[in-house]
């Protein structure tokens, strides 16, 4: 695997999870399975499913679209990304989303920052309630534009994009978490590499921002991928819901995520797990394709999902990567 195919495999694998989180996001695991039964591939969203009602099999949601968003922001500034653009950035998207009828649109942390930085809240303030999963669900593209050489620039870096809407403690780190492991695995590291990586990322970035309470990231990673590899097979959808949780609390979906990852022994299986489990499971499986995707290149995607996958979207992945690896260079 060149470093170009570890970074666009990070970004399909973002798309190609949140694809498959599409029709069951917010569902519970009882109605996933009344409504859908196992899941392989690619589903259109089904009667039951409110926030993506009557989108097709293969279409992405917020998770994907607001990380392309944030590399154009990355690859227009040079590296840098203007708080005040940014924000700009995320209204005009919400409305256009509005304006198509969707109710896919910012999450609660997102939204609430926005309008407060919107009546004149400074930025570093505007997000200082921000706790939910929203900057880790966007964040991979700065892990192919940035190193974690230094793992404290590497924050510096994430703060930087975060400070607008997750602006504490728990939110900074699970954006730091997840960039890490993506930005590791471009540069060649496996997987145990990676996550050693975004723990060490996640304990500097819960020194960052305003202080939030809740079961801090890095610690629960450190528990939950060994919990999650002692479970036998038949119950580890259980110990994820469950235990770990997959709700958008940071604490929960960013570790599942990781979890999940972790101890994939097949790519594309292990998302078509995550899709299965209820709650937020469209950025759950996005995070985890993002890192499985960095880890393991563009191989482990399978072509006949890569084309619905691109019919579906308007997207062009391959340019994305390039640009943003010569950010990093």
């Amino acid at each position: 695997m060149t470093r170009s195919d570890r970074a666009l495999g990070a970004l399909e694998g973002l798309a190609f999870g949140d694809a498959l989180g599409m029709p069951t996001q917010s569902m519970s695991r009882q109605h996933i399975r009344e409504d859908y039964g196992t899941i392989r591939g690619f589903r259109a969203a089904g009667p039951r499913q409110k926030i993506a009602a009557g989108m097709p099999a293969g279409a992405i949601t917020d998770d994907t679209e607001q990380a392309v968003l944030l590399a154009r922001l990355l690859i227009e500034g040079s590296g840098q990304v203007d708080v005040t653009v940014f924000a700009e950035r995320l209204l005009d998207w919400e409305a256009a989303m509005a304006a198509r009828g969707s109710l896919d649109l910012l999450g609660p942390s997102t939204k609430s920052a926005l309008q407060r930085l919107s009546g004149g809240v400074p930025a570093g303030e505007a997000g200082r309630y921000g706790t939910t999963n929203g900057a880790a669900m966007r964040i991979t593209p700065l892990g192919l534009a940035r190193s974690t050489r230094s793992i404290p620039k590497f924050v510096d870096a994430v703060e930087a994009t975060s400070v607008a809407t997750h602006n504490t403690s728990l939110g900074i780190a699970s954006a730091a978490a997840v960039g890490a492991a993506v930005s590791a695995g471009v540069a060649g590291a496996d997987r145990a590499e990676a996550v050693e990586v975004a723990i060490a990322a996640a304990e500097e970035g819960a020194r960052r921002g305003h202080w939030a309470a809740g079961g801090e990231i890095g610690p629960r990673l450190r528990w939950a991928i060994p919990y999650l590899r002692g479970t036998p097979a038949s119950q580890r959808a259980d110990a994820v819901a469950e235990v770990i949780g997959t709700s958008v609390a940071s604490q929960e979906s960013v570790v599942a995520a990781f979890a999940i990852a972790a101890t994939a022994e097949e790519p594309w299986d292990a998302l078509c797990f995550a899709a299965e489990l209820g709650g937020d499971t469209d950025t759950v499986t996005a995070m985890a394709g993002a890192i499985l995707g960095a880890t393991h290149g563009t191989a482990v995607w399978p072509d006949s999902e890569r084309a619905v996958l691109l019919t579906t979207n308007d997207l062009d992945l391959a340019s994305l990567a390039s640009e943003l690896l010569a950010l990093r260079d």
